[in-house]
């Protein structure tokens, strides 16, 4: 597989280098008789987020996140994206491919699980910056504006505390999610979080948490929504 352009330098020795995989779909038969779906990986780079230090969650966040890109079919696509502060310059990394003959769903699972297992290290090293702020709402309106929910089933995947800390609401000090515009959202299929109040030691919070964002994925109009603190 051609290696993958990244917005950073650093993350492509994780994920091995090399050009974006989208010319890909050249190789493959009619996308309408694939059923492809589309998978949005979003990876919470927030101070209070375990996922920034913590190698032994990340390593568990890179499997579970990997074994949902191995069950990909042919001309479905995969995005990575990382958030945490409202500042495109703090989180301009972007991996964007689709499955194919020359892009396997077993060869990008890899790719991911190494760089999601690497992210502590790519913070620590300073390649990636932890943030001071955690803007979930934000980072959700603007990926689905731009990827869209509606030309083919969509997933999205946050590895993330789900404490959004924004100007929205601070969730760790009582505030509410704000409702969510449904025809952003229209057509999306599932929001998974993983890492749900990980790192606050409180499954009162947790479970606050998982109300929230269960509630507020509903009124978005996504059908299914999972929030896990463990696994």
């Amino acid at each position: 597989m051609k290696a993958i352009v990244l917005a950073l330098a650093g993350a492509a020795a994780l994920l091995g280098g090399g050009a974006l995989a989208m010319q890909g779909a050249r190789d493959m038969p009619d996308a309408n008789v694939l059923h492809p779906q589309r998978l949005i990986i979003g990876l919470d780079l927030s101070l209070s987020n375990p996922l920034v230090d913590d190698k032994a969650f990340a390593a568990r966040v890179g499997m579970r996140v990997a074994d949902t890109v191995r069950s990909l079919g042919m001309a479905s696509e995969v995005h990575v994206r990382t958030f945490g502060s409202y500042d495109p310059s703090a989180n301009n990394f972007a991996y964007d491919t689709v499955i194919s003959v020359r892009a396997r769903p077993e060869a990008v699972a890899g790719e991911i699980q190494r760089l999601i297992a690497g992210t502590p290290r790519l913070v620590s090293s300073g390649r990636w910056r932890p943030q001071e702020t955690t803007n979930i709402v934000a980072f959700l309106d603007n990926i689905v504006r731009a990827r869209g929910c509606s030309s083919m089933p969509t997933t999205i995947i946050l590895a993330s505390d789900g404490i959004e800390d924004s100007d929205y609401t601070k969730l760790n000090r009582g505030g509410h999610l704000p409702a969510p515009d449904r025809r952003v959202f229209r057509g999306c299929s599932a929001l998974i979080i993983y890492g749900l109040g990980q790192g606050a030691g409180s499954p009162v919070l947790t479970s606050r948490l998982r109300g929230e964002w269960e509630n507020w994925a509903r009124e978005a109009g996504f059908a299914t929504f999972l929030g896990l603190n463990d696994w």
